[in-house]
């Protein structure tokens, strides 16, 4: 795994998210916060768990620190989420930016069930990140839908397809 890899990937992370982020600040903070279904139930409480994550493994890679989980009810209204969001994105690229090829490879150290210690190289805790951000923005995708506010798609052929100027399909 290289760092020019990861870089790309949050590219698109990033670039997901803001689709994702158009739709929901149209919501009313009845519908961001409704229990609709699934994991989370809340579009609201799916987002802070994506945050909180996403935070915690930046922090525990070496990065901005996070402190404890976020928590869903501090955030009744998007507008504060979305400003955590941009902070942590920042945070994020900043990070990126003081990785290189062998800094990526070290293991980064982070406790898991039962406080026991774990190690994996910061490169595959970072890639977890964005494969955890797409499992949970296809849910969130579909409590869009449930409320009937369908989503642009954020496929990835789509982003490369916007990056290169050509349509995707």
């Amino acid at each position: 795994m290289n760092v020019n890899d990861i870089r790309n990937l949050y590219e698109y992370h990033y670039w997901s998210n803001e689709k994702i982020f158009k739709e929901v600040a149209k919501l009313t903070n009845q519908e961001f916060t409704q229990s609709i279904a699934g994991g989370h139930s809340s579009i609201r409480n799916t987002l802070v768990h994506l945050l909180s994550a996403e935070w915690g493994w930046l922090d525990r890679c070496g990065g901005y620190k996070r402190g404890p989980s976020l928590k869903a009810d501090d955030y009744p209204i998007f507008k504060p989420l979305l400003d955590d969001w941009n902070m942590v994105k920042e945070h994020m690229y900043t990070f990126l930016s003081q990785l290189d090829d062998k800094k990526i490879n070290n293991y980064a150290e982070y406790s898991g069930k039962e406080s026991k210690t774990r190690s994996m190289p910061i490169g595959e805790l970072l890639h977890h990140v964005i494969i955890h951000g797409v499992h949970h923005r296809g849910q969130l995708a579909i409590l869009l839908r449930e409320l009937g506010k369908p989503t642009e798609s954020f496929d990835i052929l789509f982003y490369y397809a916007e990056k290169h100027g050509v349509e995707a399909w």
